[in-house]
């Protein structure tokens, strides 16, 4: 059997795929395709239960001629968007997609009503190859470093030691999703522990103006790679609703996640092995008009802010006490 999965991007919602991914790999022995954008490529390169990996860049009318060829047994859709559309339809072969829930993410931000299932992405994706069998395994999800790209921490600054560091996710898609400079750096200024900051090139600038003795700066400096190995030997990580949240519960760390227009109602909190949990979510409940986006925006649209401004400093650095 040859199954192709669907999943364009981004870095935390590829990387949410993966139990699906090991889980058909492993129940099946299907020979497994996936097809994403050129720039997400490195993410999956790594996970030995995909056999081929497909990637585009523009347009996917090249990209769809190589597709033809393989002969799917199955398309697992977890896009579904007008370009997946297009795919299965060019494709003709058997699909399932999962459900992506837009009318009750729009009813739960537009009227404040909560009709979404309490369950997690995860398991909306694996309901979409139930029909072949495959359960979800209670592993939780994978991220893949290669031994090239892990990093020594100490090469960084001699305040860094495995295990005894904060990283700091200071970085997100949109404003509404980042907790203001001003707050991230009085974070940092009261905590006695060693902070990683990370983030890439568009968080150089907020990097730079939180300044602290104990506080190493690396965004804009790693490859995703590399910021995930500087995760995986934190402590902790403290991170706001973005792909390295994911990459740090791949590892089964222990997560404050700051959450501001987004809600962890979503089902795309931190997804970790059965039994397992391990993250603290800081958010400003009883917000009426929260969740305002269920991605984000530029700026608050209320221009007052208060799902970021009202999150008290001290919940943050309490949930992100560690051993010295």
């Amino acid at each position: 059997m040859k199954i192709l999965v669907l999943r364009f991007s981004s870095i935390g919602d590829i990387v949410l795929t993966t139990p699906l991914v090991r889980c058909l790999k492993k129940q099946t022995d299907a020979e497994v395709h996936y097809l994403t954008k050129d720039v997400f490529r490195p993410i999956l390169s790594p996970n030995p239960y995909i056999d081929r990996i497909y990637s585009f860049s523009k347009g996917i009318g090249a990209v769809l001629k190589d597709l033809k060829k393989e002969r799917y047994d199955l398309v697992i859709d977890l896009h579904k968007n007008l370009r997946t559309f297009r795919i299965k339809w060019q494709l003709g072969r058997p699909a399932k997609s999962f459900g992506k829930l837009n009318f009750e993410k729009w009813l739960l931000v537009n009227t404040g009503i909560n009709r979404l299932p309490d369950i997690h992405i995860v398991q909306r994706y694996m309901a979409t190859v139930q029909s072949l069998g495959v359960r979800y395994d209670g592993l939780g999800l994978d991220y893949f470093i290669p031994p090239e790209e892990e990093v020594r921490v100490a090469d960084f600054s001699n305040l860094l030691a495995e295990g005894k560091y904060i990283a700091f996710v200071i970085g997100a898609t949109h404003a509404t999703k980042r907790l203001p400079v001003t707050k991230m750096a009085e974070i940092c200024r009261k905590l006695d522990q060693p902070v990683v900051l990370l983030g890439g090139k568009a968080e150089e600038e907020a990097g730079r103006a939180i300044l602290g003795p104990n506080v190493v700066n690396l965004c804009g400096q790693l490859s995703l790679h590399q910021s995930a190995s500087v995760v995986r030997q934190a402590a902790v990580v403290l991170t706001h609703d973005t792909g390295l949240m994911h990459v740090a519960a791949a590892f089964s760390k222990p997560i404050v996640s700051v959450w501001g227009n987004t809600v962890p109602r979503f089902g795309m909190y931190p997804f970790y092995p059965t039994g397992v949990d391990l993250n603290t979510s800081v958010e400003v409940d009883g917000l009426k008009c929260r969740p305002c986006s269920k991605i984000g925006f530029d700026r608050c649209p209320k221009g007052h802010f208060r799902c970021m401004n009202g999150i008290k400093e001290v919940e943050i650095i309490t949930a992100l006490d560690i051993p010295k």
